[in-house]
């Protein structure tokens, strides 16, 4: 049963103001006092670097509601520029700074709900307070700063201190007006949410678009008021500005002066129900510590879409519901230039330092039909249990259809669906939008196999040192496949050839085999097995291989402006390796030394290996140019 109370929330944004427009929506009586130490209580944050790189036009779209606008709306006490400094449990009252006046003053409550979110990582580098070029991009007043720089300043180059979502949105951004960027990341890898070898595909992309990116090293210093930065390998880098982006940390500071618990991590420590220690006192979004949804241990996981959620349950809560909040998946995406990357659950690296029994399969599916127009490869990534098929975790990166294979395998994951289940799923098939079997059911069927024992797979990171100790692998890809590149120590028996060729192959020893993306592996293992062979597929082929291992040469030149009339222009849209290559090699025999040939493509990784075929062959990689969802490479004849 309602009844009227005095609810004091500090902190606007996705928790905050969820819970204020919850709460008014459950009580009319009520009264409801929001603080906010800023000027916007509601903002899309996650759309601050688009304003920046002027995909987003209009600073008022940030807006989401305005202090008077949502007051109005909702019959709410709505303070901004007031900063809460300090909480009396005993009093229940809360002490309020007036930002604009300085005052200050007590507030009582009866019910006490903290969303003071979370804030930006900045070490103490040396020069750092010295340099005025240097920015950190949370709110409002940060984009206006950076916006502001970048319009009055008009920087030539661009330092991106961390790989994460925030600073790769920002990177590309800032390219995307032109600025050089350079993007410096401690970790060997960016996007720490995805696996190194998922990662290893955008790191060849940021390559392509011209970014530059340094990996495994940190800041050092800032010098001369910020124009060098100096890094821990000595590496000097001259810049016009610098972003810093390494991450965030919870506002626990007024949690810590009211005596309230925090984990290990600074987040504040809530309960099922999202109350803190004090039963008065409940706390959601990026400043609290939440439960990883698939193993229950704590995680600290600052993602808008789970603050609303969790600011939805705490306002009914606050009226007696007892509604508790589950767990956090941590379901993720960012735009990186052309590429979507998307997440959910937990990685190979979590699940290898937890001591997890798991399995992994990569596949590489077309977002559609591929005689469809437009379609693009997906990589694909399931993590899940061989013992009983729970899924773990998936990873996606590609052009198209990263998007809602991920949220397709979330909403498995929340259903405790398994693996099995996938290969069931019906979902909506017309060739615009997926194929018959989509990429969801295709990873359902590779892992029910591996469970089933019908295949038995070996990873990306561990064939090379099975070949080193004298291991056998057979490459079953078409002869012309391999001159983009192959395994070192692998020999070559085409998958239509491995019937006839069965006497070449020992069977005292273990089989490896491999191709470019998994299924021919797949039906030479079958084939091999059934002749008595005992054999591994490796697994994604060479391609999960060489987007970490096969160093790629940049084959995108967008600026090249040369007026190229090809003897022959292919239309390979939609087809994915070896069908482009094949396309390539059948047609260049006809052209004249000199002569030019034009092909357009949909698959980014064979505008990268191209380069490699064209080297070895002798031919000119012209240029590379993108166009809409489209690549048109130009090749010489040599």
């Amino acid at each position: 049963m309602c009844y009227a109370k005095k609810i004091v929330i500090v902190g606007g944004v996705a928790g905050g103001a969820t819970a204020a427009a919850r709460l008014r929506r459950l009580d009319e009586k009520s009264t409801i006092v929001l603080f906010e130490r800023g000027e916007q209580i509601s903002f899309a944050n996650c759309g601050l670097p688009y304003y920046i790189g002027e995909t987003i036009k209009d600073r008022n779209k940030l807006l989401v509601q305005t202090p008077e606008g949502m007051s109005k709306k909702f019959k709410l006490d709505i303070r901004n520029f007031s900063e809460v400094i300090g909480i009396s449990r005993e009093q229940k009252t809360v002490e309020v700074k007036n930002l604009r006046t300085g005052e200050i003053y007590e507030e009582s409550y009866d019910t006490l709900l903290l969303s003071p979110g979370a804030k930006p990582i900045v070490p103490p580098i040396e020069g750092l307070s010295d340099a005025q070029n240097v920015f950190t991009l949370r709110n409002i007043p940060d984009t206006d700063k950076i916006k502001a720089f970048v319009d009055e300043r008009h920087p030539e180059r661009a330092v991106v201190i961390g790989g994460g979502f925030i600073g790769l949105e920002m990177a590309e951004n800032l390219a995307e007006l032109g600025i050089h960027v350079t993007v410096v990341e401690l970790g060997k890898q960016v996007m720490a949410p995805i696996d190194y070898e998922m990662a290893s595909i955008v790191h060849s992309h940021l390559i392509d678009k011209g970014v530059d990116l340094i990996l495994e090293d940190g800041v050092k210093a800032f010098k001369e008021n910020g124009k060098t930065i100096e890094l821990a390998s000595g590496t000097e880098l001259c810049t016009d500005m610098a972003i810093v982006s390494i991450g965030v940390k919870p506002e626990n500071k007024l949690a810590l002066l009211a005596g309230l618990d925090v984990g290990q991590r600074g987040g504040i420590l809530v309960n099922e129900f999202l109350q803190t220690e004090d039963p008065d006192i409940y706390a959601i979004g990026d400043a609290i510590e939440v439960r990883d949804f698939i193993i229950g241990n704590a995680a600290m996981i600052p993602l808008a879409g789970p603050a609303n959620r969790q600011g939805r349950i705490a306002a009914n809560n606050i009226y007696g519901k007892q509604e508790k909040y589950k767990g956090t998946l941590g379901t993720s995406i960012a735009k990186v230039f052309d590429l979507t990357v998307a997440s959910t659950g937990i990685n190979e690296k979590q699940l290898s330092q937890l001591g997890i029994n798991y399995q992994a399969v990569h596949i590489h599916p077309s977002s559609h039909a591929g005689y469809y127009p437009g379609a693009a490869p997906i990589s694909l990534k399931l993590l899940f249990s061989p013992d009983t098929g729970k899924i773990y975790g998936a990873q996606a990166v590609g052009e198209d259809g990263a998007d809602k294979r991920i949220d397709v395998i979330s909403t498995a994951i929340k259903g405790n669906l398994t693996v099995f289940d996938l290969t069931e799923v019906e979902l909506s098939y017309a060739p615009p939008y997926s194929s018959a079997k989509d990429p969801v059911n295709m990873a359902g069927y590779v892992a029910e196999n591996l469970i089933n024992g019908i295949t038995a797979t070996v990873q990306w990171n561990e064939i090379d040192e099975i070949v080193e100790n004298g291991g056998l692998l057979i490459d079953v890809r078409d002869p012309i496949e391999r001159e983009m590149g192959y395994i070192a120590g692998s020999i070559n028996i085409p998958l239509s050839e491995i019937r006839e060729r069965l006497r070449e192959i020992p069977k005292d020893r273990t089989v490896y085999v491999s191709c470019q993306v998994g299924l021919r592996g797949y039906l030479a293992s079958r084939i091999l097995k059934e002749n008595g062979f005992v054999v591994k597929n490796l697994d994604g082929g060479w391609k999960t291989y060489s987007a970490v291992h096969h160093k790629k040469k940049r084959a995108i030149n967008p600026d090249h402006k040369e007026n190229i009339h090809p003897s022959i222009s292919i239309n390979a849209s939609g087809l994915t390796c070896p069908g482009p290559i094949m396309e390539v090699h059948k047609n260049i025999k006809s052209l004249q030394p000199g002569e030019y040939l034009q092909i357009t493509t949909t698959d980014c990784n064979f505008v990268k290996d191209i380069a490699s075929w064209c080297e070895k062959n002798g031919h000119m990689l012209v240029q590379t140019e993108r166009r809409s969802k489209q690549y048109q490479t130009t090749i010489q004849k040599g």
